[in-house]
C-alpha cells in the first residue's frame, strides 16, 4: 500500500472538487502543491483520518526495519509492540472518521487473531465497503478510482482470509468478484484464486483464470499448477509442473522446501519481482493451508531430482542451511 501516494491524489482531487472548474494543467499544478506539502490541504474527516492511516503505515514500515536481524523472542516482543501501537493508531483514525474503511481493515489485522476469527469482522468491514459501492460511479477499473482502492483492498483481504482458513469456494469467490470490479487486478487477486481452484482440483476454473491473465506466470501460478495436477493424480504432469516451478522461480525449491515466516499483510500484499525468490516465498506462504491439507505433497516434490538440487544449488549460492 503506497499510503503516501494515495493520500496525495484523495486530498488533490477533494480540493479540485471545492474549487469547482480546473483546467488539466490547474490540476497539475495543484497536485503538485499537495505534493510539496500535503498535510497544508488536509481540511475533511475523511482526509485527516487517512493521514492518519498513512502515518500508521509508514510507522510499521520503519519499525520493521532490522527485525530480521532479531532473534526469536526479541521478534515477537518487537512485533507485539508494533501490533498493539498499530491498534491505538487505527482507533485514533477511526475517532477522526468513523468510516474510514482502511483504518477498519488494519485494525482487524493488528488484532492479530487466527484465521477463523479475524474473517467475521473482516466481512463486517466488507459490508460496510459493498455500501460505498452501491453509491459509487464505477469507472472501467476500480482501482484507477483512489477513492475505491480500500474497497478492493478490504475485498482482498477477505479472499486471503478464507483461503486461511479453508474456505476455498468462498476464497476464489471473493477473488473473482474483486477481478471483476479491477480487471487490472492491482492486488494479485489471481494469484488467491489459484491456490484456491488447486485445492478445488477445479482445473476448468484454473484454467480460465489463467487465460484471463495471458497465462502470465507467476510463482503462485506455477506452484498452484504443480499441486492441482498432484491431487488429480496425473504424476508425469505433476512432475513437468513442479520441476518448472523450481527452473523458473528464483529459489523456488529452497522456499518449498525450506519454508520461513511471512508476517502479517498490512494491509497488501508485499511486492516482489516476478518469479523472484521474495515471489516464491510469499507464494509459499499463502499456500500453507493447502500444502497441509496435501500433507505429502512437500516430501514428494523434493523427492524429485530436480527440485532437490535446485535447492541444495540455491543454498549454497546464498549461504543458508541445507
Amino acid at each position: 500500500m503506497n499510503a503516501r501516494a494515495e493520500l496525495i491524489e484523495r486530498v488533490a482531487l477533494h480540493r479540485r472538487a471545492q474549487l469547482g472548474t480546473l483546467s488539466d494543467a490547474g490540476y497539475q499544478e495543484l497536485l503538485a502543491a499537495v505534493r510539496e506539502n500535503v498535510e497544508n490541504f488536509v481540511d475533511t474527516a475523511e482526509d485527516e483520518a487517512f493521514l492518519l492511516v498513512t502515518k500508521a503505515v509508514e510507522r510499521q514500515t520503519a519499525a520493521r526495519d532490522g527485525e530480521d536481524l532479531l532473534d526469536d523472542e526479541a521478534f515477537f516482543e518487537s512485533r507485539s509492540r508494533r501490533m498493539s501501537r498499530l491498534v491505538l493508531d487505527c482507533e485514533k483514525a477511526l475517532s477522526v472518521d468513523p468510516d474510514c474503511l482502511d483504518a477498519q481493515l488494519l485494525h482487524a489485522l493488528a488484532m492479530d487473531q487466527d484465521p477463523d476469527p479475524t474473517l467475521g469482522p473482516l466481512l463486517e468491514v466488507e459490508q460496510r465497503a459493498d455500501k460505498r459501492l452501491e453509491h459509487a460511479v464505477l469507472l472501467a477499473d476500480a482501482w484507477n478510482d483512489v477513492l475505491l482502492r480500500p474497497v478492493l483492498r478490504i475485498k482482498a483481504a477477505v479472499s486471503r482470509a478464507c483461503l486461511d482458513s479453508a474456505r476455498y469456494r468462498m476464497a476464489a469467490q471473493k477473488a473473482e468478484e474483486c477481478i471483476t470490479l479491477s480487471a487490472l487486478d492491482a492486488l494479485g487477486l489471481r494469484h488467491t484464486g489459484f491456490l484456491a481452484y488447486a485445492r478445488l482440483e477445479d482445473e476448468g476454473a484454473f484454467d480460465a483464470l489463467d487465460v484471463r491473465f495471458s497465462r502470465q506466470a507467476s510463482a503462485w501460478s506455477l506452484l498452484a499448477h504443480a499441486i492441482l495436477l498432484y491431487k488429480l493424480g496425473r504424476m508425469p504432469a505433476a512432475r513437468r509442473a513442479i520441476c518448472g516451478y523450481s527452473r523458473l522461480c528464483e529459489g523456488g525449491a529452497y522456499a518449498l522446501i525450506k519454508p520461513i515466516m511471512v508476517d502479517t499483510y498490512l494491509p497488501d500484499r508485499p511486492e516482489a519481482p516476478t518469479l523472484s525468490f521474495a515471489e516464491a516465498t510469499l507464494a509459499v506462504h499463502e499456500a500453507d493451508p493447502v500444502i497441509c491439507d496435501v500433507p505429502d505433497f512437500v516430501s514428494w516434490a523434493q523427492s524429485q531430482r530436480d527440485v532437490w538440487f535446485s535447492g541444495q544449488d540455491y543454498a549454497r549460492r546464498q549461504g543458508y542451511d541445507w
